[in-house]
C-alpha cells in the first residue's frame, strides 16, 4: 500500500466518529458559485493542504455535528477553501483565536484534527467579570460536552487582552486561525498588539497566521479602532507585520462586492447579525454577510 493511500484510508476513519449516533443522513451544505476574482497571491514555495486532507475536510464538512444553519453559511465562508489557503494539514497543531460561542469553526477543525493532530481554542479568559465572557465560555463548553466523540481532544485555553498572557508553550503551534476578531481588539487599547504578540510567541518558526476579517472600503480614511467593524486591509497587514509576521498571500475568495459599508449599525446590520432586526432586513439579506479580506502570514524562521 503506498502511502497516498494509508493516508486515505486513515482519513476515512473521521467519519464513524462524526456519525456515531446519528440516524439521519448529513445534508449537503449549500453551493455558491466561486467568486469570479483574480486567483490568490501566495509564494508558491510556501506548504500546501495535502489531498489526504482535503478529503478528509470534505467529510467533515457534511457531518451531523455541523447544523443546517451553519452549513448555510458555508456560501459566505468558503472553509473549504480558506483552510486551504492558509495551508492546513490534519496533522498539525492548530490553534483557532476566539471560536466564539457557536464554535464555527470549531466544527470543523475539531473533527479534521482528532485523530492525527490537535485543535486548541484559544478563548476569554475564564477570570474575566464581564457576563458577556461568562456566558459565552458557558455555551462554548456546553457545546463541547454535548458531543464528546467530536470533541473530546479539543484543548481549550485563555487568550484575552490586556494581558494575553501565553495560552500554550512557546513555539508550539503550527497554525494560528482567527476569524473576524481583529476589529474587536482594535477597538481596545493596545489589545491588538497584545494578541498578536501572544501568537507569534505561540507559533513554531516557519508557522502560518491566518485572519480573515470584514473589509473597509480602500480609499475611505483609516478608521485605526475600526468602529463599525470594518478594517483597512493595508492597516492590518501593516498591523500584523509590526508584531514581526512577514505577510506571505492574500485571497479575494471571501470578497462580497455587494457589501457597501454604508449601514446604520455598521457591519452589524448584515447577517449574521442582524443587529437593526426587522428594519430593511430584506435589504440586508440580499446583500449577504461582509466583504472580507482572507490573509496568511508567517513566523520568520530566523529573527
Amino acid at each position: 500500500m503506498t502511502a497516498l493511500k494509508r493516508r486515505l484510508c486513515a482519513c476515512a476513519a473521521v467519519l464513524p466518529l462524526l456519525v456515531a449516533g446519528c440516524a439521519t443522513k448529513p445534508v449537503a451544505p449549500t453551493t455558491a458559485a466561486k467568486p469570479a476574482v483574480a486567483a490568490p497571491t501566495l509564494d508558491r514555495s510556501l506548504p500546501r493542504s495535502d489531498a489526504a486532507t482535503l478529503t478528509a475536510l470534505d467529510q467533515v464538512l457534511l457531518g451531523p455535528q455541523r447544523s443546517a444553519a451553519n452549513r448555510a453559511r458555508d456560501a459566505y465562508r468558503h472553509p473549504r477553501e480558506t483552510l486551504e489557503f492558509f495551508g492546513l494539514r490534519d496533522n498539525q497543531t492548530v490553534m483557532e483565536v476566539w471560536p466564539g460561542a457557536g464554535g464555527w469553526y470549531t466544527e470543523v477543525l475539531a473533527p479534521l484534527l482528532r485523530g492525527r493532530g490537535h485543535y486548541i481554542a484559544a478563548g476569554y479568559d475564564p477570570a474575566a467579570e464581564s457576563k458577556f465572557t461568562q456566558d459565552s465560555i458557558r455555551t462554548f463548553r456546553t457545546k463541547l460536552d454535548g458531543a464528546p466523540t467530536v470533541y473530546d481532544k479539543v484543548q481549550v485555553v485563555a487568550l484575552q487582552y490586556p494581558g494575553a498572557l501565553a495560552p500554550v508553550p512557546r513555539e508550539s503551534v503550527d497554525l494560528i486561525v482567527t476569524f473576524r476578531n481583529l476589529h474587536n481588539w482594535l477597538a481596545r487599547d493596545n489589545a491588538a498588539a497584545a494578541m498578536l504578540t501572544a501568537m507569534f510567541d505561540a507559533l513554531k518558526p516557519g508557522g502560518v497566521l491566518g485572519i480573515v476579517d470584514h473589509r473597509a472600503e480602500p480609499a475611505a480614511p483609516v478608521d485605526p479602532r475600526a468602529h463599525l467593524g470594518y478594517v483597512n486591509e493595508q492597516f492590518a497587514i501593516d498591523l500584523v507585520e509590526k508584531a514581526g509576521f512577514e505577510f506571505i498571500g492574500s485571497s479575494e475568495l471571501n470578497a462580497n462586492s455587494k457589501d457597501t459599508r454604508d449601514y446604520e449599525q455598521g457591519v452589524w446590520a448584515l447577517p449574521p447579525t442582524w443587529r437593526l432586526g426587522d428594519k430593511e432586513r430584506d435589504r440586508y439579506a440580499a446583500i449577504g454577510e461582509s466583504d472580507r479580506f482572507t490573509l496568511r502570514f508567517r513566523k520568520p524562521r530566523t529573527r
